[in-house]
């Protein structure tokens, strides 16, 4: 199931003009930490369906009824646009495991790539939530390679992937690629891709905005 919150009037919606803009988004630390804050939203809404359990609470003046998670989900970046977004993820989910992956488009021509997972940095997955952060979903190649690749270490109990800016193209490939119970959080759902697999608008490459242009 996708769930676009862009949809919704929220604050949202300044976080995703400023990364998109091009003047705003040449300041790295801004164009960072708006990324951090869209992950903050979407992980919150996210949080709204997980498991819950209820706990007595003492406080000086008595004693308080709290629902709380019951399971701290296990937190997944892709390296290494995903970086800022899982600042965000961690900061909402603060007694979290963190995974890193990386994984890379290996082009054999302009238009034509394959993607490359070389380094996987996981604590124990099995029968785990599965929350995977990546800030743009153009083609879907990328999440659907890391599941993959993922599966081979353990079974999720739920995924949850978190992206700002997805195509319907990325967005239907996952659906079919990965179980029929996942999880979208987006910010956006931007109508087109080009031949190089680019999002238009979008907001052109997150990682080389957020950490510097790479060779």
């Amino acid at each position: 199931m996708v769930h676009h919150i862009g949809l919704q009037s929220s604050v949202l919606g300044q976080y995703l003009s400023e990364i998109r803009a091009i003047g705003i988004q040449e300041d790295r630390l801004r164009f960072r930490q708006n990324l951090a804050r869209i992950a903050e939203i979407l992980s919150y809404e996210m949080s709204k369906t997980l498991p819950s359990v209820q706990k007595e609470v003492q406080t000086p003046l008595g004693i308080a009824q709290v629902a709380l998670p019951a399971q701290q989900p296990v937190l997944f970046t892709i390296l290494r646009a995903g970086l800022a977004m899982h600042e965000g993820v961690l900061r909402t989910f603060d007694h979290a495991d963190s995974a890193y992956i990386s994984a890379y488009r290996k082009h054999s021509s302009p238009e034509d790539f394959e993607i490359e997972v070389e380094y996987m940095a996981i604590p124990e997955i099995d029968h785990k939530i599965w929350v995977i952060s990546d800030p743009m979903l153009a083609t879907g190649s990328s999440m659907v390679a890391v599941y993959q690749a993922l599966r081979k270490q353990g079974a999720p109990s739920q995924i949850h992937i978190l992206s700002a800016i997805a195509t319907p193209e990325a967005l239907d490939f996952v659906r079919a690629k990965l179980p029929s119970s996942t999880q979208i959080w987006v910010g956006a759902i931007d109508a087109e891709l080009t031949a190089k697999s680019y999002i238009v608008p979008g907001l052109g490459d997150a990682g080389d905005l957020a950490f510097g242009i790479k060779q």
